[in-house]
C-alpha cells in the first residue's frame, strides 16, 4: 500500500512543476516567508461507493465513486504540495458492496475491507466514525479498523454504560484525537514543522439507530460537550491548528445531544476548520442552508470558521484552503476559503462526468466489484406474487404495497422503545415507474419467484432515507386530498373521460396504508399540483377509516415516509419538517432489502385499501404500458377493461365506475 502523503518540500516543488500551467490559489500566490498555504481535503459519506456504479440499478452512474473523487484529490495535491486528506465517516454501509462484505465474505483477521483498501492506497491521514459504521456490529467494526494505515478518532463514543463526570475521564472507544507532526513549506520555500490536531465526533442517535448492536456496550456523549472538553487539551499538547471531523450536519437550533451539531462545534474556541457531513447535502453551495444566522453558504463558514460538506457517495471532494501565518513560533489561520468540488456536472438534463477514474483505485477494487455484481444478481428472497406498477395510478398496487409494508415494519421496530410506541403506524408511498415521459416500458415488472437486490431499484428509484411524522387524523385526510389531485374531475353519466392529470407528478401520488378510503371523482380536486388550494370545500376522500371505524380527526398517527416528502417535497398541506419525529439513517431501498431478507418470501398482493366511489353510467380512460394486459385479472377493487391503443406506444384502458 502507498504510504500516507507527506507534506514535503520535494512534493511542493514537483507539484509546482507539474502544475506550472495551473492557476495558483490566491493563498499560494501571495504567501510570504512567514506564511504557508495548506489544503485540507475531505471525503464524507462514501457508504462503500468506490466505483461509479449503481449496484441496485446494475449500471454505471457518473455521480458517485471514490475512484472518481480520487482524481480530484490527486489534482489538488499537484496544485499545492501542502495537503492533508481526511475522511468524515459513514464508510462501511450503504451500498450492496458493504452488505456483501458483511454478510457474504465476512471479515477474518488480516482481511482488508475494500473501502480501507482504497483509502490506504490514497494515503488518508485520519478519519472519524459515522453512524453507519455500527450497522454490522462492533466486532465487525474492530476488524475493519485494524486494517487502516491511518488513525480513526472519536471523542464522544464511550465504552461501557456510564459517562464520567468529566469528559476527559471517559473510557473512549477510540482515541479522541490525533496530533499529526508534519512539515510545511512556506511562501519562500523554507520548510517548517507544524502540528495539526484532528478530532472526531459521531451522532449520539446511534444509540437509538443501532440499539441492538450498541446497548450495554457503549454510550455516546453530547458532541459539543466533548469538543469543549478535548479541544483545549489538544492546544495544551501543542496543536497549531485543530480540524474537527464532525459526522454531523448543520443545525442552528441547539439542543442536548443534538444530531447535527457542526455549527456549534465551529463555535468551540480553538477549532480552526470543520468537516461536516451526515446530511448528504452540499456546503458551501447555492441551495442548502440558506437564511440561517451565523451560516454563510456562499463563503462556506459556520460562526466565521471555514467548513465544508462534500455531498455523499463520493459525489464531491471537500476542500478547505488555509493561509497560515507564523506567530511566535506557532502557526495560526490568517484567512480561509472552502469549496465542495463535484465529480460531475449537469448538461442537457443528463449527468456528465468531469473526471476519469483513478486507475489505481479502480484496479485495486475490481475483485470486490465483480463479487458484488454476482451478489446483487443473486436472489435474496422470493416474492409470492408479481411486482408491477402498470395500474399503480388507478388501483391499489403491489409495487407500492411492498414499499409500505417494509416502511411500516421498519418504523414499528425503531419506535417500540420510544414515546410513540403506542401510536398506530401508517405508511405513505408513491409509484415511481408509471409510464409518463419515461415511455410505455417505464414500469416496475418483477415476476413472482426469486427476487434479487437489483430488483429493488425497480421498486424504489431514489436514494431517499426513511422519515416518520406524527400527524392527526385530519392531516391524514388532507394528505390524501392532495394525492387525489392527480385525477381530473369526472362528470357523472358520461363515458370515457380522461382520468389522469398529466401535470401532476406520479411520485406525488401517495397511497397511505393502514387506513381505508374511497375517492370521489365527481368532486373537483381540492389542491393543484403545487399544493395551492383550488376548491376549499371539496371532499374527494370519503369513508376514511382506521380499524374499521371512521377516523378521528384529532387522533394521532405516525406515518412512515421519506425525507423528500417529510421535508415538504410536493407541497403537501402541513407535511413538513415540523412534523418529523424520527429521521432514520437508512435509505428506503436498504429497508426494502432488509425486509425481503427478514421475510424470506414477501407477499406484495395489494389489499385494495383504497378505491373509487361508484358513479352510475360513468367511465374514464387512462393509458399504461402494453404489458399491462397480462395483469388485468389480478387488479382488485376496480373494474378495468381494454379500450384500444393509446398514443406513443401506450395502451388505453377503461374503468367502469
Amino acid at each position: 500500500m502507498t504510504a500516507p502523503h507527506n507534506l514535503s518540500r520535494r512534493s511542493v516543488l514537483a507539484g509546482m512543476g507539474a502544475a506550472s500551467m495551473i492557476a495558483l490559489h490566491p493563498f499560494a500566490a501571495r504567501a510570504q516567508g512567514n506564511q504557508a498555504h495548506l489544503r485540507l481535503i475531505e471525503t464524507t459519506d462514501l457508504h462503500v461507493n468506490l466505483l461509479p456504479y449503481d449496484y441496485y440499478a446494475d449500471k454505471p452512474n457518473d455521480t458517485m465513486g471514490l475512484s472518481r473523487t480520487a482524481s480530484l484529490i490527486e489534482a489538488v495535491r499537484k496544485e499545492a504540495g501542502n495537503t492533508l486528506l481526511l475522511d468524515n465517516g459513514d464508510l462501511l454501509q450503504g451500498s450492496p458492496m458493504g452488505d456483501w462484505v458483511a454478510y457474504e465474505r465476512g471479515m477474518k483477521e488480516g482481511d482488508l475491507h475494500p473501502i480501507i483498501k482504497g483509502m490506504n492506497l490514497l494515503g488518508y491521514e485520519a478519519s472519524t466514525l459515522g453512524n453507519h459504521e455500527f450497522n454490522y456490529g462492533l466486532s465487525f467494526l474492530d476488524k475493519v479498523l485494524s486494517g487502516a494505515n491511518f488513525p480513526f478518532v472519536c471523542a464522544n463514543l464511550v465504552r461501557g454504560t456510564v459517562l464520567a463526570s468529566n469528559p476527559r475521564e471517559d473510557k473512549l472507544y477510540l482515541k479522541p484525537y490525533v496530533i499529526l507532526d508534519k512539515r510545511i513549506v512556506d511562501g519562500a520555500g523554507a520548510e517548517h514543522p507544524i502540528k495539526v490536531g484532528v478530532i472526531g465526533f459521531v451522532p449520539p442517535q446511534i444509540m437509538q439507530w443501532d440499539a441492538k448492536n450498541l446497548s450495554g456496550n457503549v454510550v455516546v456523549r453530547d458532541i459539543v460537550q466533548a469538543a469543549e472538553a478535548w479541544v483545549p487539551q489538544m492546544k495544551e499538547e501543542g496543536a497549531d491548528i485543530v480540524v474537527a471531523l464532525s459526522h454531523s450536519g448543520i443545525d442552528v437550533e441547539k439542543t442536548e445531544n443534538m444530531e447535527n451539531a457542526a455549527f456549534f462545534v465551529a463555535g468551540v474556541p480553538g477549532v480552526d476548520a470543520v468537516f461536516t457531513g451526515h446530511q448528504h447535502l452540499i456546503f458551501p453551495g447555492r441551495k442548502d442552508f440558506q437564511g440561517l444566522e451565523g451560516v454563510d453558504p456562499q463563503k462556506g463558514t459556520l460562526q466565521g470558521k471555514p467548513a465544508v460538506m462534500a455531498g455523499f457517495w463520493g459525489s464531491h471532494m471537500g476542500l478547505i484552503d488555509l493561509l497560515l501565518e507564523r506567530d511566535g513560533g506557532k502557526w495560526r489561520v490568517a484567512s480561509a476559503t472552502s469549496e465542495a468540488r463535484p465529480i460531475y456536472e449537469r448538461k442537457d438534463k443528463a449527468n456528465v462526468a468531469t473526471v476519469d477514474d483513478d486507475r489505481r483505485v479502480a484496479a485495486a477494487i475490481q475483485p470486490e466489484h465483480e463479487a458484488t455484481l454476482a451478489y446483487v444478481r443473486r436472489p435474496v428472497g422470493k416474492t409470492s406474487a408479481p411486482l408491477y406498477s402498470y395500474f399503480a395510478l388507478v388501483a391499489d398496487d403491489p409495487s407500492v404495497q411492498i414499499v409500505n409494508q417494509a416502511q411500516t415494519w421498519y418504523i414499528k421496530d425503531l419506535l417500540k422503545e420510544t414515546e410513540w410506541k403506542d401510536l398506530p403506524v401508517l405508511s405513505a408511498a408513491a409509484p415511481f415507474k408509471s409510464g409518463g415521459r419515461g415511455g410505455p416500458d417505464y414500469y416496475t415488472d418483477v415476476p413472482a419467484g426469486d427476487i434479487a437486490i437489483k430488483n429493488v431499484a425497480d421498486l424504489y428509484l431514489y436514494p431517499n432515507t426513511v422519515r416518520a411524522l406524527e400527524i392527526t387524523g385530519a392531516q391524514v385526510k388532507e394528505w390524501l386530498e392532495m394525492s387525489a389531485g392527480i385525477f381530473k374531475s369526472v362528470e357523472p353519466g358520461k363515458a370515457d373521460q380522461p382520468l389522469i392529470n398529466l401535470d401532476f407528478p406520479a411520485y406525488n401520488f401517495d397511497v397511505i396504508d393502514g387506513v381505508t378510503y374511497k375517492i370521489d371523482l365527481s368532486q373537483p380536486p381540492k389542491y393543484d399540483p403545487k399544493g395551492v388550494v383550488l376548491n376549499a370545500s371539496s371532499n374527494r376522500i370519503r369513508d376514511l377509516s382506521f380499524g374499521g371505524k371512521p377516523i378521528d380527526p384529532q387522533a394521532k398517527f405516525v406515518v412512515a415516509s421519506n425525507n423528500y416528502r417529510a421535508g415538504g417535497g410536493g407541497n403537501f398541506p402541513e407535511i413538513n419538517e415540523s412534523k418529523v419525529i424520527f429521521e432514520a439513517p437508512d435509505t428506503n431501498r436498504d429497508v426494502i432489502v432488509r425486509f425481503i431478507v427478514e421475510e424470506g418470501t414477501i407477499n406484495p398482493t395489494a389489499d385494495a385499501n383504497w378505491s373509487f366511489i361508484g358513479l352510475p353510467d360513468t367511465s374514464v380512460v387512462f393509458d399504461t404500458g402494453p404489458k399491462a394486459k397480462a395483469f388485468l385479472d389480478a387488479v382488485k377493487g376496480v373494474k378495468i377493461e381494454t379500450a384500444g391503443e393509446g398514443e406513443n406506444g401506450f395502451s388505453r384502458y377503461r374503468i367502469l365506475l
